[in-house]
């Protein structure tokens, strides 16, 4: 289960969340959480991130945190992580975030260097099938200064910042294409017939699909060489299928390729060899 905690101001204009606490919501009797005196910078992330049908998938990010003086960054209570974002920060829809906080290495008294991992289940209610394509990145830091951080009695000893806008990613529906090219073995410029099918992840029945009306490469790589080249582009069918016809005049390899979307990375299919007599 994802570690996740809520903290909220009593006038409910506040939440912090994805911090290192069971999930919960406070009921802090006084207060409002002051503006913790820290800021991010220097973030990094993978630029894609490919997420299938039902294995979890981690990415690790890293970043600068700049603190004040009056910030302890080693306290037992103080929390920091980053977290990726559907949408516009102000009103993102979906968030995904780490089964822990960051792990953070000071660099001197007012900076650090923090990572930790985005931590993905493609299984759970988010990310969403239509969520596939470019999310942002945010980071934010809690520190609780002794307060109970499932139930803190004084909200305004509770110190939070987070700051979005800080880089991107794509998450993508993993992809994957096959091929077939037949009849083996073929007579020297008889008619080859290539079959094959691309699909992707859906996160919502956690299936794989055919991905229709996309561009497919059907590429040839001549026996004893090691380029492949594009003979034509094919489209997928309403199902995913590819099927065309072409000549077979050399040995070699045959396989179609993708070049991908936002929202689906790309892939090629395993050359299949095909012997021509």
């Amino acid at each position: 289960m994802r570690i996740r905690a809520t903290v909220a101001a009593v006038s409910g204009a506040l939440a912090l969340s994805s911090l290192a606490v069971p999930a919960a919501h406070a009921t802090g009797t006084s207060g409002t959480p002051y503006t913790l005196n820290v800021s991010f910078s220097n973030v990094t992330i993978a630029g894609a991130i490919k997420v299938g049908s039902t294995n979890k998938v981690s990415t690790t990010y890293s970043y600068t945190l700049t603190h004040g003086s009056d910030v302890d960054i080693t306290a037992s209570d103080f929390y920091t992580d980053a977290f990726l974002y559907k949408g516009s920060y102000d009103t993102e829809t979906t968030e995904l975030y780490g089964d822990n906080p960051a792990t953070c290495t000071a660099t001197s008294s007012t900076t650090a260097t923090c990572t930790g991992t985005v931590d993905i289940y493609p299984t759970d209610p988010d990310p969403k099938s239509a969520d596939a394509g470019t999310w942002g990145v945010a980071a934010e830091a809690v520190a609780f200064n002794g307060q109970d951080q499932q139930n803190p009695s004084d909200l305004s000893k509770v110190g939070y910042k987070d700051q979005g806008g800080l880089g991107s990613t794509l998450v993508q529906r993993y992809s994957k294409l096959t091929v077939d090219a037949g009849p083996e073995p073929i007579a020297k410029g008889k008619t080859l017939t290539v079959t094959g099918k691309l699909s992707r992840a859906n996160w919502d029945d956690n299936q794989y699909h055919g991905y229709t009306n996309q561009p497919v490469k059907l590429q040839f790589r001549k026996y004893g060489t090691t380029t492949y080249t594009t003979v034509k582009t094919v489209y997928t069918d309403s199902y995913g299928n590819l099927k065309t016809t072409t000549t077979a005049n050399y040995d070699g390899y045959w396989r179609f390729s993708f070049a991908g979307t936002s929202t689906t990375p790309a892939v090629n299919a395993t050359g299949d060899f095909v012997d021509v007599q």
